[in-house]
């Protein structure tokens, strides 16, 4: 009782920023899209270099994705094929610096990376409009396979954008790289991963009790200790147990209009561990979080905090629009703890990093303004981004252990081809210039049964 107390008396003198009231509405005929302006991005990947083709879907040689990525200098990747690349349980791994990916320009269905994952190893490097589902592939419980979907490794200048994460054994989206690579903090944080965009993505069923060698592993992103410019903006966290994200000790992140759904154990936390820092003193980590959405699910533990503290270390924490309500719209409190120790959560009076040049919405607009943008090409879904989309939408889905429970396992998915023209493209920022994608819908996508599809029909006279 005491230890609640506690945790009830801090939230309400920290007053960290989860809604109490609805936000003001959005002024009538601006369009959520209007909400995705943002600052200057911190590379522009290859913009300016060698445009290379993509023209088979083998995991390596000649024309592959591998390939294009593995080539030395500033470079865009196309893809004139579309369809599943299946690593066969390997990951991509990127080292090569000045690349910009463009899912976008494949013909439809775009690009799905199967039976594995990326590490971004490099610097200033675009990542645009992949899906990646890595899955257990059968692997046996605590079997060892435990493949991030995508995670930096001492990467920096990186943007991430419209890609969808699913299956991980491990994190779905992660900054990662080493703690104390160097003398002092400022050397640290040079030597591990920084200025990283996380922007309109999907991150979803981090798969439970799968080949983890540690057991029980849905992970949304770990970013990791010392980690600093972290962004995540317009994401969408659905159906993971934790880490939406984990921000690890002496990090620094800014939270944006991201939808955290049917979080498990933990939406967003924070954590300093002592038994990863003996020998270093601690530094303050920070996160400044501003018109997020949590919306608990199926698997969300009763009364979950919108954000804990974890660990030993002190956290910094400026918020601000934020929202957390349980499965039934019932209001879910702003902060709780895991661990009896001497951490302090620091309410900061204004953000700690800047919101310059977003374009920030009000929280009651987030959930609608996601879920239309969120993912790989959303002008041409994916089954499994529809079925999850939706099933956010309408309070459906559950945290999963196995590809399988949501359908036939990885997507049967038919090859296509289509030639590139680079006339028909603006290179500099990766967008047709008739503004019609390869693949491109009208109206509502829904992944609709026969009988579904046969009961939407118009009857004939």
């Amino acid at each position: 009782m005491a230890a609640t107390a506690r945790a009830l008396a801090l939230c309400l003198a920290l007053q960290i920023g989860v809604a109490a009231a609805p936000a003001p509405a959005r002024a009538a005929g601006v369009a959520p899209a209007a909400a995705e302006a943002h600052p200057a991005d911190p590379t522009r990947g290859g913009a300016g270099g060698r445009i290379i083709k993509v023209t088979t879907l083998a995991k390596d040689g000649p024309g592959s994705l591998k390939a294009a990525i593995d080539a030395k200098g500033p470079r865009i990747v196309v893809f004139e094929v579309g369809g599943a690349i299946d690593l066969g349980r390997d990951t991509l791994t990127i080292t090569e610096p000045y690349l910009t990916i463009a899912g976008q320009t494949a013909p439809s269905p775009g690009i799905t990376i199967v039976r594995g994952g990326i590490d971004l190893k490099g610097h200033d490097v675009i990542m645009s409009h992949l899906r990646v589902m890595t899955g257990a592939d059968g692997q046996g419980h605590f079997s060892g396979w435990e493949a991030d979907a995508f995670s930096t490794v001492a990467a920096y200048n990186v943007v991430v954008e419209h890609c969808s994460f699913f299956w991980a054994l491990d994190e779905n989206m992660s900054a990662s790289g080493p703690r104390f690579d160097g003398a002092n903090v400022t050397e640290w944080r040079k030597h591990t991963s920084h200025n990283v965009i996380f922007r309109d993505n999907i991150a979803a069923e981090g798969l439970a009790f799968a080949s983890h060698p540690k057991g029980e592993h849905s992970k949304g992103s770990l970013i990791h200790d010392n980690t600093t410019g972290i962004v995540f903006y317009r994401n969408l966290f659905a159906h993971n147990v934790e880490r939406s994200p984990l921000v690890k000790g002496g990090a620094q992140v800014l939270m944006i209009n991201n939808l955290i759904y049917n979080p498990g154990h933990r939406a967003v936390h924070y954590n300093l561990m002592n038994l990863e820092w003996t020998g270093h003193p601690y530094v303050t980590g920070q996160i400044t979080a501003v018109g997020n959405i949590m919306r608990g699910g199926n698997n969300t533990d009763a009364g979950l905090p919108f954000l804990m503290l974890g660990g030993d270390g002190d956290l910094e924490f400026y918020g601000r629009d934020n929202r957390a309500v349980d499965r039934h719209g019932n209001p879910l409190p702003e902060f709780g703890r895991y661990g009896e120790t001497k951490a302090r959560l620091i309410a900061a009076k204004a953000p700690l990093a800047s919101l310059g040049g977003y374009g920030v919405l009000p929280s009651q607009d987030v959930e609608t303004s996601v879920l239309q943008t969120a993912g790989a090409r959303p002008w041409d879904r994916s089954a499994d981004e529809i079925r999850v989309l939706f099933f956010v939408a309408e309070g459906r889905g559950d945290i999963i252990d196995d590809e399988h429970q949501v359908g036939p396992g990885y997507p049967k998915i038919a090859s296509t081809r289509a030639d590139f023209d680079p006339a028909a493209w603006d290179l500099a920022t990766m967008t047709p210039k008739s503004g019609v994608y390869p693949g491109d819908k009208t109206g509502p996508q829904e992944h609709l049964s026969t009988r579904d599809a046969a009961m939407r029909e118009s009857p004939k006279p």
